[in-house]
């Protein structure tokens, strides 16, 4: 009896058991959704975050990006400003070399007509003296007072006798030529400059008649600029300038002459032969 009442009962407890297993089953599948749902959440909130740094990131370079294009128009802007400038300073420097050439020719057309007269010499060598004083005074500021020595030493011989027309002539031609040489060569060279209203002795590195730096025995750099008043030295603004003077003295302390040097009034090719 008890054996065909268990087996009557049998049925009941397999379903009561599937009812159960089903129910355990349906709350693990609905635990296990519910943390995948939570990490794909956190998951979006960390890409949201990394977005919002992202666009912070490239606004910050963007601006960047746009000062430097600004401070780069600018830096070519002054460049092209300050080519212009040593263009035309070497323009007028071209005229003067061209000009003392013809007074060169000239003078030598009045000493041949002249046949070499020792009184037909004395004006042509008395405008010449005064033709290159002038030049001096006016002109590029390389050496003048060692310069104007030398004329003027030329102009006492004359005035005194102490050499003859002729011969004084010929010291007015060699004079000539040094002067024009001055137009061709590029060095290092010692003189005095006048710098904030005192004379102040310093180094020099000429560039033909276009552009001469310098530095002092104190440690000041800078250069010549022409304006208005004439020639005058200023100091070199900031590190960049001052470090574009350094480098263009070591070039040339070097013997380095060819090449382009960007300096602090414009850059500067220097080619064979300079």
């Amino acid at each position: 009896m008890f054996s065909q009442a268990s087996r009557r009962g049998m049925p009941h407890l397999f379903i009561v058991a599937l009812i159960v297993l089903s129910v355990l089953i349906s709350t693990a599948v609905s635990a296990q959704s519910s943390s995948a749902t939570d990490a794909d959440q956190q998951a979006l909130n960390n890409l949201a975050q990394e977005l919002v740094v992202l666009r912070s990131e490239i606004e910050s370079l963007n601006a960047e990006l746009t000062d430097l294009t600004e401070q780069h128009r600018a830096t070519m802007n002054s460049l092209a400003a300050q080519k212009g400038e040593l263009e035309a300073s070497k323009r007028r420097e071209d005229l003067r070399v061209r000009e003392l050439e013809e007074d060169l020719a000239n003078n030598r057309a009045r000493a041949q007509e002249a046949g070499l007269a020792t009184e037909a010499l004395i004006p042509v060598a008395e405008d010449a003296i005064a033709t290159i004083k002038n030049h001096i005074q006016t002109g590029f500021p390389f050496k003048q007072g060692e310069r104007m020595a030398a004329i003027e030493e030329i102009e006492d011989q004359l005035a005194t006798e102490a050499l003859s027309p002729a011969r004084v002539v010929n010291r007015l031609w060699s004079f000539y030529e040094d002067e024009l040489r001055l137009a061709r060569e590029n060095g290092l060279y010692s003189q005095t400059i006048e710098l904030d209203g005192e004379s102040v002795l310093a180094d020099v590195a000429k560039l033909g008649v276009v552009a001469m730096y310098f530095t002092t025995r104190d440690g000041r750099m800078g250069y010549a600029t022409h304006g208005d008043q004439g020639w005058r030295f200023i100091e070199a603004q900031g590190g960049g300038e001052r470090q574009q003077i350094r480098a263009l003295f070591d070039a040339l302390g070097k013997q380095i002459r060819v090449g382009l040097f960007e300096l602090p009034n414009g850059s500067i090719q220097l080619g064979e032969g300079a």
